[in-house]
């Protein structure tokens, strides 16, 4: 579990230049550097992240979000929202968790899943031993645009065990999760929250795999390549064709 950690730490490091959204350690509340394209450290949202599709409602790290965010108080009344990833390799429905993560899952739905952003994209990262992971790039490998970083809410309880889905985020900062996220192909206890020292935080947890996971043991398995800048890349791209709400 250890040589998995730290290789991957290592390669994820490598798989996002372009958005600096791995996972490795941070630390709390730190602004993001200038340097990271993927969002402005401002309080201005982004340009449009894809043609057509409107800009997005943040829940902002830095300032109070002008979007509505989940309430915990109310999540556990009405059914937890669930979402089916439609890929080339079948759909992967997830079950989302409001009342653990309100914030991360009013940013995946509200300016992700419902605005299209993950449409043609594609699962970048694969690892049997590890994650899949994906929502940050297009078919030719080209960087999608997403908005602002939002709070990391890895304090919640929950556990990076498979089948269960976490957010992405810099390895420098704890609060710079936006678009990408991964699913655990195996237990990652090392990626839970154990502390709020750099490199303790963790990976918030918000969601989980209820049906497809035989989808995701497919696409961990398919053969990769290393391209420049984007290792353990599948050789033959994995498209999300579609993310939509199922209930």
């Amino acid at each position: 579990m250890l040589r998995s950690f730290l290789s991957a730490r290592l390669v994820l490091m490598l798989v996002f230049p372009l958005s600096l959204l791995s996972l490795g350690c941070g630390r709390d509340a730190a602004p993001p550097p200038a340097s990271i394209p993927a969002a402005e450290s401002s309080s201005e949202t982004n340009s449009n992240p894809t043609p057509g599709v409107a800009e997005p409602v943040l829940v902002r790290a830095d300032g109070p979000s002008t979007a509505t965010p989940a309430r915990p108080e109310t999540a556990g009344q009405r059914p937890d929202p669930e979402v089916v990833l439609q890929t080339s390799q079948g759909p992967i429905r997830i079950r989302l968790f409001p009342a653990k993560a309100p914030l991360t899952v009013d940013n995946f739905l509200r300016n992700y899943v419902d605005r299209g952003f993950y449409d043609q994209t594609i699962i970048h990262f694969v690892d049997p031993d590890f994650i899949i992971a994906a929502g940050g790039f297009g078919p030719d490998l080209q960087a999608a645009s997403p908005g602002a970083y939002i709070a990391n809410e890895a304090r919640n309880g929950l556990k990076n065990l498979r089948g269960m889905v976490a957010m992405a985020r810099d390895p420098q900062h704890i609060d710079s999760a936006n678009s990408q996220f991964f699913i655990n192909v195996v237990d990652n206890p090392v990626l839970d929250h154990q502390g709020e020292e750099p490199g303790e935080f963790g990976y918030c947890v918000f969601g989980e795999v209820v049906e497809g996971m035989d989808v995701v043991d497919r696409i961990a398995a398919v053969p990769v390549q290393d391209q420049p800048d984007f290792p353990s890349t599948p050789a033959e791209p994995i498209l999300i064709e579609a993310a939509r709400r199922a209930r």
